[in-house]
Formats: C-alpha cells, structure tokens, sequence
C-alpha cells in the first residue's frame, strides 16, 4: 500500500522500473489523469453548489447530505485518478497490459442514481 502511494509523490519511484515509453503514451496517460481530475473538480464545485445555492428540499437533510456525497465522491475521483495515473504508467513501462478498472462504472451508476433521486425530489416538491 506504501508502494503505491510512493509512486504518487515520487516521479522518480516510477522511472526506476522497466523501459521508457514512447512519450506519447506517457502524455495521453497524463491527459485522462488530468481529465480525470477536472471531473472530481466538477463533483466538488456541485457540492459547494448544492450546499450554498440549493433551496431546502422536502426530505429533512436531503441537500445537504447531495451536497457531502458530491464532495466525498469528488474527492475519491481526484483519489483514484492518481493512483490510476501511476499504475498506468508502471504497466506501460514493464509492458504489461493496462490496469483494469470497475470505477469508471461505478461512477456512472453512483452519478446515475444521485440523479433519479433528484428527479424524486424535484417531482416530490413539484407536487406539493
């Protein structure tokens, strides 16, 4: 576990193990690490939003628990961009086959349901 969060913090760490690829992979790899990122950004901001701008909901809490699930999630994509980054980068390296991944899917069903359950809460307070 160590090992890997060195590689986070250490270029170095990275460079010590297989052969240099071809940079262009290298920067593409950096590219969906940064997209990535611009995604948990995205998540934080819709938090911050939810929290500050959102009127109160019917449902007790319900902004401001969107709010913290939009932050804990945007936080846990900056998280697993940057682990993906270097394990994706360690593959390429040693030749290995890239690093499969079930986040991206979870993602999309986490941002799926958040989303149906606003549709219930805007239908809810719509019909009151």
């Amino acid at each position: 576990m160590l090992g890997a969060i060195k590689q986070w913090f250490d270029p170095e760490e990275v460079r010590r193990v297989g052969t240099t690829p071809d940079y262009r992979f290298s920067l593409a790899n950096e590219r969906t690490f940064l997209a990535w990122i611009r995604t948990g950004l995205a998540l934080v901001a819709g938090g911050l939003a939810t929290a500050q701008f959102l009127p109160p909901l019917p449902i007790a809490h319900l902004r401001e628990v969107i709010a913290v699930a939009l932050l804990l999630l945007g936080g846990a994509v900056a998280v697993r961009a940057v682990d993906r980054w270097a394990r994706t980068e360690r593959a390429m390296r040693l030749g290995r086959d890239l690093p499969a991944s079930r986040f991206p899917a979870l993602l999309a069903i986490l941002v799926g349901i958040g989303a149906a359950l606003l549709v219930v809460a805007v239908l809810v307070q719509a019909f009151e």
